[in-house]
């Protein structure tokens, strides 16, 4: 059996992070762990992923504040799994994420599954973020329109390695990590939904760039470019 790493950042979830951890751990096996890097929080976060007793859940906190970027490399950075999945504080993982994406990693180096929007109750806002976002796999389409959401993906060891130390020019770390594995690996889509993904106005992870104007957006796309070519250079 492959060991799991599910790399969860958090900061100042305490609302939310207990729901999304207890979705998490019903599914792992003996062996599997969930790395919890926190940015500095001032609320009871630490408490709540304390309260879980659990030795497969390790609790990792930063000095200062690294923004959703460096707190999930901090969380990569710590990994010791052969397959990686990523985890936002505040979603909800339905019960057969865990078992699908480990079987689709089977032959795929990176997946992606679709998921169900949701509001803080868990009432549905839209039942398909792929319907929605226009998700496929390709470099080209998602270079000009990132379909890589971190908290739907999972990947294997070699695309860590390949994936860190992330560049500190890089907008988002699950777009970076996306491109890298369309250039490397198998990269798969899985239309069936395997989290509720919860919006509620303070998610710490922004969903695209809506709020960029269009020369970031430019910038963006060329840091990105600039960035793949010297990694894959070496």
């Amino acid at each position: 059996m492959k060991k799991v790493s599910v790399c969860l950042a958090a900061y100042n979830g305490e609302k939310h992070i207990g729901r999304q951890l207890a979705s998490i751990v019903n599914q792992l096996g003996p062996d599997d762990e969930v790395i919890v890097s926190d940015d500095a929080s001032t609320d009871a976060t630490h408490q709540i992923v304390a309260s879980f007793n659990d030795s497969r859940i390790k609790f990792y906190t930063n000095t200062g504040t690294h923004g959703p970027v460096g707190n999930f490399q901090h969380a990569l950075s710590l990994a010791t799994g052969d397959l990686i999945f990523l985890s936002d504080q505040d979603d909800v993982w339905l019960p057969d994420k865990l078992t699908d994406t480990v079987r689709l990693l089977d032959t795929h180096d990176l997946v992606v599954s679709d998921c169900t929007i949701v509001d803080e109750q868990l009432n549905t806002l839209h039942p398909s973020f792929f319907a929605m976002r226009g998700s496929r796999s390709g470099f080209v389409h998602n270079l000009l329109k990132n379909s890589y959401m971190g908290c739907c993906m999972a990947f294997r060891r070699d695309i860590l390695i390949l994936a860190l130390p992330i560049p500190a020019t890089v907008y988002m770390h699950d777009w970076w990590i996306g491109l890298l594995a369309e250039l490397n690996g198998k990269v798969y889509f899985y239309k069936k939904p395997l989290i509720l993904y919860v919006r509620h106005g303070n998610n710490a992870s922004p969903t695209g760039e809506g709020s960029l104007d269009w020369q970031q957006k430019v910038t963006n796309r060329a840091g990105l470019l600039t960035n793949l070519i010297r990694r894959m250079a070496h």
